[in-house]
């Protein structure tokens, strides 16, 4: 398949709502935290360059080297769960000032004692990875600059304290500049995005790759996908790449490119029916890898969606609850452990119901992670 010639439609839309909370018992925010990238990794800003396969350990504290004498070590079998959760309105918007109480976690179908719940707004660590390749965004093409508008509209958006990375991908992801919250790195980087080198579209390498780099990166991360969904050549199939996404545990977002472009294509007969049948399997591909690691997908048709789609990724990443349990189940099996957060109304255990400002209720969505893998016991 190759792309040219693309018009894009117009659609408007507009988010607004107020909503009121129904639960029993006052509201508790919860201690608010601000999690920051640690200081020296490759997530700071003042951190030296080093190689992205390795991360830098001081010598005191590799594998075979021992204490200084007189140093305290501590040991435990205790294993804390995190998980970053997010509950949406039917517009998009994030649900303020829900309390502790309400929230249920359940691990593989067992409910878990939440032991704390906190929230509050705090700098992102985000990759942006970008599909660039000869496949589709030839230069000058319409999905060419759709492309770089997406990814040059969300560097703007990021506040001053927030460190990001760029990532492009066809054959094979680069890493065109690392974290960092020098925006001018961001711009170089993007700005090297002129010719594709390859007409592969390699995702799931591309994006299993990133998320296993960014895994051990503490506080609130994420990856942007700006990808037409469609993968080529991977060395890992759907499911591998499935898997890996959820031990990795870095919610993803993605924008799905050429949504106009194909509808034009299809209605001219242009595009075949298995051409037509590709792209619908690549945005399926989209909404799983996102909706399973927490994050959202969307499908803009026109450039005026781009600063809705930016504020409400914002709005999600920044204002989050964050539950801490410890589970039940204490085996050390390596096993995957399937979680499931819910809200509910502690006094009957039922559902917890979300009221308009006229007393309607609201749908809501509840965003987090599918679950985690469970530590091996260690020999």
């Amino acid at each position: 398949m190759k792309a040219s010639r693309i018009s894009l439609l117009v659609l408007a839309g507009s988010l607004s709502a107020a909503l009121v909370v129904v639960a029993q018992g006052p509201v508790s925010s919860g201690s608010e935290t601000v999690a920051r990238p640690k200081k020296g990794t490759a997530t700071s800003p003042d951190a030296p360059a080093e190689p992205p396969e390795k991360a830098k350990i001081p010598s005191q504290f590799k594998k075979g080297k021992e204490l200084p004498e007189g140093v305290a070590t501590y040991s435990t079998d205790a294993v804390t769960v995190t998980v970053d959760v997010s509950v949406l309105d039917n517009k998009g918007h994030f649900i303020p000032n829900i309390p502790a109480g309400n929230f249920r976690v359940l691990e593989d179908n067992v409910p878990q004692k939440v032991s704390q719940v906190s929230k509050g707004e705090a700098p992102l660590t985000i990759a942006l990875v970008i599909e660039f390749s000869g496949l589709f965004q030839q230069v000058y093409s319409e999905p060419w600059f759709q492309t770089l508008q997406a990814a040059y509209g969300f560097i703007e958006t990021l506040k001053k304290e927030d460190n990001v990375a760029i990532v492009a991908y066809d054959l094979r992801p680069e890493i065109l500049s690392d974290f960092s919250t020098d925006r001018s790195e961001a711009q170089d980087a993007l700005s090297r995005m002129r010719f594709p080198g390859f007409s592969e579209a390699n995702l799931f390498d591309a994006l299993t790759d990133t998320a296993q780099r960014m895994q051990d990166i503490e506080g609130r991360k994420a990856i942007l996908l700006i990808s037409s969904g469609v993968d080529t050549f991977s060395k890992l199939n759907y499911g591998e790449a499935r898997k890996a996404i959820q031990n990795a545990g870095v919610p993803i977002y993605a924008i799905g490119l050429m949504q106009a472009y194909r509808d034009i294509m299809y209605s001219y007969g242009a595009l075949s029916d298995s051409q037509n049948m590709t792209f619908l399997q690549a945005d399926n591909q989209l909404r799983t890898f996102t909706k399973e690691s927490g994050g959202m997908a969307f499908f803009p048709h026109f450039y005026g969606e781009f600063p809705q789609i930016y504020r409400g990724i914002s709005e999600v990443l920044r204002s989050q609850y964050v539950l801490t349990y410890t589970p039940s189940n204490t085996a050390r099996d390596g096993k995957f452990r399937k979680i499931k957060v819910e809200l509910v109304n502690p006094e009957n255990n039922q559902p917890l119901r979300v009221n308009d400002e006229k007393g309607k209720p609201v749908k809501y969505e509840i965003l987090a992670k599918s679950g985690y893998t469970a530590p091996k016991q260690v020999e």
